[in-house]
């Protein structure tokens, strides 16, 4: 009979680990959708710059493509928010040029 209070205290504490760690994980997910999504809207916009730009940029072009090439290894938060800063100087750099 006393294996009945284990399995409870068993289920009862997985069932409060699950409660307490679903909302983070949803929040974790949320967060990295959010840093890719505004990593990718970064570089379609240095793109964009890229292709309006009459004059060639050597430092942007290698700043954006080292922003996608980290969004092709698809890592986390952190690289989301670093492809997204690199592509945003890109973007700079070929607006500056073009503004003279």
């Amino acid at each position: 009979m006393e294996w009945w209070w284990t399995a409870g205290v068993a289920v009862l504490f997985g069932a409060g680990f699950a409660v307490a760690a679903a909302p983070r994980l949803r929040a974790a997910a949320l967060d990295r959708r959010t840093a890719w999504s505004s990593a990718r809207a970064a570089i379609a916009t240095a793109a964009v710059s890229r292709d309006a730009c009459p004059a060639r940029v050597a430092e942007a072009e290698g700043l954006l493509t080292r922003a996608e090439t980290i969004a092709a290894g698809r890592g986390g938060v952190a690289a989301a928010r670093q492809a997204g800063e690199l592509a945003r100087q890109a973007d700079r750099l070929w607006r500056a040029a073009v503004h003279g």
